[in-house]
């Protein structure tokens, strides 16, 4: 695990040029993955598709995601990033805009899979050159700006997906949430490349894989975020992909103002939640050890009982009231447990773990919550099913607070024996 203790240099040349990018790209990651729960009632009739088929749109896209991104990963570990970025862009965007070109069924699954090779090869990479451009004191703050993309991102889809999709069609909307992704692909190539461990002090070595996941299943600190992170991803995946049409379908919300509303308070929640979520885990962390964990433990704890919440309410008010809070409060981890798993490891086998992370996290997660969740909509009803999808927030901010009390115990325990 990398010293949180030792000495860090400042940010490297164009890191605010670099920064940037890589967030819009990530507002782009999300738009196109989001943008089909925008658009899926019609995609539902237009392709005469039910749940749990729809369900695989979302899960099919995950299994492609999580399995190539060790391979991205390793590439970012040995290749320069910026073209691996520029290029794994251009093809996701290529495959969204080829999604609104589908006629079939199987033809919007391939596109879909596609478009899971190619954010695998940006999503991998993306944190670790964060962490290379930036010292390690200000990595929370300046991952958190990274991660504000996520919930605009998700909103813009939501938005755009129920906008266009109601006044035009839903091919439209894959083609205008596919169609800038060309320019931030090629913007991607003109990005600063720092090198690998640029804001440490000392040398970086190279990891060779095996010798890395050894040392990993041995890294309490990266192990437990990534357990939490797995049950997290399972109930938000789920969530996500089918809270807009149970709000149409069972509680008699229009899917244009479920697009818009849903939107809105994704992105007014995450971006709140975000920016909270730097602060606290900068601030936690100045004064106890491991304090990021714990702010992002107490988010999932929290946020539990307003998604439950959210299936009980009738009034919208009521509903997205419910939403924000458990919205906000999930999206309060993005900055502090995003920074853990980068500080856990070594600067050389960066990617390659966060590759791996992505790999355990939706393999064990929302690969396959979405056709769950789709299942137990079409046997029962989509708020029995979000209902029992709340188990794993809570799961996930237990095992954050347990696994945090382990860490300082340990650290405690090899203080007073040294």
């Amino acid at each position: 695990m990398v010293d949180a203790a030792a000495p860090a240099r400042p940010a490297v040349p164009g890191a605010a040029f670099g920064l940037a990018v890589l967030t819009f790209i990530n507002l782009l990651n999300y738009l196109d993955r989001y943008i089909v729960a925008g658009v899926l009632t019609q995609v539902q009739e237009s392709l005469h598709i039910n749940k749990e088929q729809s369900g695989l749109l979302g899960s099919l896209f995950i299994v492609v995601y999580m399995l190539a991104s060790p391979i991205g990963g390793w590439l970012g570990d040995n290749y320069p990033r910026r073209l691996l970025v520029g290029g794994s862009v251009l093809l996701w965007s290529l495959a969204t805009i080829g999604s609104g070109l589908a006629t079939t069924f199987p033809q919007l699954l391939a596109a879909r899979s596609v478009i899971g090779i190619g954010e695998a090869g940006y999503a991998t990479v993306a944190p670790a050159i964060i962490a290379d451009l930036f010292a390690r004191d200000r990595r929370v703050s300046m991952l958190s700006v990274f991660y504000l993309a996520i919930p605009l991102g998700a909103a813009l889809g939501y938005a755009l997906g129920g906008y266009i999709g109601h006044h035009y069609s839903w091919n439209a909307a894959f083609f205008v949430g596919g169609a800038p992704g060309i320019l931030f692909g090629v913007a991607a190539f003109f990005m600063p490349e720092p090198a690998r461990g640029a804001s440490e002090d000392g040398p970086v070595e190279k990891v060779p894989v095996l010798d890395g996941i050894a040392a990993l299943r041995r890294n309490g600190l990266y192990c437990f975020n990534t357990a939490g992170l797995t049950l997290m991803t399972f109930s938000i995946g789920g969530l996500a992909f089918w809270m807009p049409q149970f709000l149409e379908k069972e509680r008699g919300l229009s899917a244009d103002s479920v697009g818009f509303a849903f939107g809105a308070t994704t992105a007014v929640a995450g971006i709140l939640g975000t920016v909270a979520g730097g602060w606290l885990g900068d601030a936690a962390d100045r004064r106890r050890p491991f304090g990021s964990m714990w702010v992002s433990g107490a988010g999932l704890l929290l946020a539990t009982p307003f998604m439950l919440l959210a299936t009980v309410a009738e009034a919208p008010a009521a509903i997205f009231g419910f939403i924000f809070l458990t919205q906000f409060f999930v999206f309060l981890n993005q900055g502090p447990i995003n920074s853990a798993l980068v500080n856990a490891v070594s600067p050389g086998f960066r990617a390659f773990a966060m590759g791996l992370n992505v790999l355990v996290i939706h393999l064990l997660g929302d690969a396959a919550s979405p056709t769950v969740i789709g299942w137990i909509g079409d046997h029962s009803s989509l708020q029995t099913a979000i209902r029992v999808n709340a188990l794993p927030v809570l799961l996930g901010g237990v095992v954050l607070v347990v696994g945090v009390r382990m860490l300082v115990k340990d650290r405690t325990g090899e203080s007073a024996a040294a």
